[in-house]
């Protein structure tokens, strides 16, 4: 991990009449590593990244990407960026490699130099075989994709996703999965959004958690884990109460849930309450994960209310993170 900073937000802020949508953020992206800026829909990450390529102005706080900044450095400060906010457009009654060879073009490449380059970034997003079909026919995944190669074709040292899975079926966030994964391993940094805490626990090094415009969580996915709770797990028995007086014994945190239970604990512990329920009687009909544990921490600190007791758990580790 390079010590360079490939982005460095410092007391960001962004109105839009009465409404905060970005307050006083600040964090900073290593060069080389996956970064994710997570939250629900509303929290703020889109406007983060729309200031970030200059679309929009911040009204107070600095931004820097690679040492160059809004509005100092102006349009110089997108060079080595790429990529697209929300999902990427294309000319549909042209195939993805026209649409390709026609950006290209934009960027002074053409002949043999932009083919040579168009077939590459198609490669990597294993497209090839498939780009010479027009892009109406492409499934939403492959105009995601398409999207990564346009944003590759510039050698970007920074690429920047917003959303990137969203829309897609579990084989596309796989792929998807799969691409960012393998771009990271070139090397190249990986600034993403999301609102599913799976998806970016799989695939990034460090993470920024807004709600409501505000930093919620700063730091590594390590770091989160170590804070997380005990797993959630959906149980079903014969006696769903007796059932909850055996859990609550042994001090695991259960309540009623969709016609079941919602108990809490690692394995150890769930494996005691089964041979409990069994002991008792009690026929077990079903136990399931329902939620991970870095799922139900995201919930704690983005669907509690700020002054809410759960809002200690970031106090320490949101360092750089929103005003208090």
């Amino acid at each position: 991990m390079s010590d360079v900073l490939a982005v460095k937000a410092v007391d960001l802020t962004k109105t839009f009449g009465p409404l905060t949508a970005v307050d006083h953020i600040s964090l900073q992206v290593a060069q080389g590593e996956v970064y994710g800026v997570l939250g629900p829909n509303g929290a703020g990450k889109t406007t983060l990244l729309r200031m970030l390529f200059g679309l929009i102005r911040p009204d107070g706080g600095t931004l820097e990407v690679f040492g160059r900044s809004w509005p100092a450095d102006g349009v110089r400060t997108l060079d080595g960026v790429a990529g697209f906010i929300e999902s990427a457009r294309f000319y549909p009654g042209l195939s993805g490699r026209r649409n390709l060879q026609l950006l290209a073009g934009l960027d002074g490449l053409d002949g043999a130099a932009a083919d040579r380059r168009v077939a590459e970034v198609l490669d990597t997003v294993d497209l090839l075989g498939r780009d010479r079909e027009k892009v109406r026919g492409y499934s939403f995944g492959m105009r995601q994709r398409l999207g990564v190669a346009a944003a590759l074709l510039r050698n970007p040292r920074l690429l920047v996703l917003d959303e990137p899975a969203n829309g897609l079926d579990p084989a596309g966030i796989r792929d998807m999965r799969a691409l960012v994964k393998r771009l990271a391993g070139s090397g190249l940094t990986v600034l993403l959004s999301s609102h599913d805490m799976a998806e970016v626990e799989q695939i990034c090094d460090d993470v920024t958690i807004m709600r409501t415009g505000q930093v919620v969580y700063h730091g590594s996915i390590a770091t989160l884990r170590e804070r997380a709770p005990a797993q959630a797990h959906r149980l079903s028995t014969t006696d769903d109460v007796r059932a909850a007086a055996l859990a609550a014994a042994r001090g695991l945190p259960c309540e009623a849930a969709d016609g079941g239970l919602a108990v809490r604990g690692d394995e150890a512990a769930l494996d005691a309450l089964i041979a409990d329920l069994v002991t008792a009687g009690i026929g077990l009909r079903g136990l399931a994960l329902s939620e991970t544990p870095l799922e139900a921490l995201f919930f704690m600190l983005t669907e509690t209310a700020p002054d809410a007791p759960t809002a200690d758990l970031h106090r320490d580790t949101a360092t750089t993170g929103a005003r208090r």
